[in-house]
Formats: C-alpha cells, structure tokens, sequence
C-alpha cells in the first residue's frame, strides 16, 4: 500500500506541474515579451479581487495593496559595449606587445644567466 500510496502522489504532483505548465504557455506567459506584459496585465486586474473574495469566505483581513505602483528602477552610469570594447582593446593590445615583450624578457634573462655564469 506504501508503493501505491507512492505513486498516487507522484502522478498527482506530475499532474500538478503539467498543469502549471500548460496554463502558463495558455495564458502566454512562456510566450514573446509583448504576450507575457499582456498576461500581467491581466492577472494584476484578476488576482486582487480574487484574493479578496478568497480572504472574505476564510475570513482573513487583508490590507489592498496599490499594484501598479512600482519601485523606480535604480539608475546605473554603466554601459556592457563600453566594458566589453574596453576589455577587447586591452587584450589586443596585451597581443599585439607580447612578441616584442617576449624578446625583451628572453634578452634580460640571457643576461642575468650571463652574470651568474661569470
């Protein structure tokens, strides 16, 4: 009974989760960026009532909040093209130096072997 009891379990938690899934590509929200605004839109238009009908049958006070007011985004002074060109240069320029610098180090090197030799 332990094993079918398992199973039971498994199947309905599967069916859970398919069921999220096809209601989540239903409603567009696994869709464009413009299909997931559009499915926002309407959940925030849906849920507020609906979790107020849900609180008032259970009997739960619930404070409305305003839910198209959002927090103002932060505003960053930085630009990924710029970082990322900068990062580009600096390594071909690394690049482009390195056989010259690789005869200088290998010049230096010679000499000091040189010194202890004498």
């Amino acid at each position: 009974t332990a094993a079918a009891f398992d199973s039971f379990r498994f199947v309905i938690k599967g069916s859970l989760a398919g069921a999220a899934v096809y209601m989540a590509y239903d409603q567009g929200l696994l869709g464009s960026g413009t299909q997931g605004a559009e499915a926002l839109k309407k959940a925030q238009a849906v849920l507020p009532p609906a979790i107020q009908e849900w609180t008032s049958y259970i009997g739960w006070e619930v404070r409305t909040v305003q839910m198209n007011t959002l927090p103002p985004t932060p505003k960053f002074d930085f630009s990924p093209s710029d970082s990322w060109n900068k990062g580009v240069q600096t390594v071909m320029s690394a690049l482009s130096v390195a056989p010259t610098r690789a005869c200088e180090y290998t010049v230096e090197g010679w000499k000091y072997v040189k010194d202890l030799v004498r």
